[in-house]
């Protein structure tokens, strides 16, 4: 028997372990707000500020994704996975 755990995209996001580690990032690279928000495909840079000054601590996967990768950092040492525990919908599938 197997056990089948469907989760969906919107019960997993990434929380911000470190806004200062980001900060020092930006500025060690030369990026700017602007440029980062960009790379992280948002239209504005105002989330991003937003987190840069701990107003918010979470994202969505695919902008925490491409901010590590514009960044050239590991995905770890900025973000956190974190999943909604309550939302997994269980089944049971037979095994193959």
């Amino acid at each position: 028997m197997t056990i089948v755990i469907e989760i969906r995209k919107d019960d997993i996001w990434m929380e911000l372990t470190d806004r200062k580690r980001l900060a020092r990032l930006m500025k060690i690279r030369k990026v700017s707000q602007r440029e980062l928000a960009a790379a992280a495909g948002w239209k504005s840079h105002s989330y991003l500020g937003r987190l840069l000054r701990g107003e918010v601590t979470t994202l969505d996967i695919d902008p925490a994704l491409r901010i590590a990768h514009f960044l050239q950092a590991p995905v770890d040492d900025l973000f956190l996975t974190q999943m909604d525990s309550k939302s997994g919908r269980y089944g049971q599938g037979s095994a193959a």
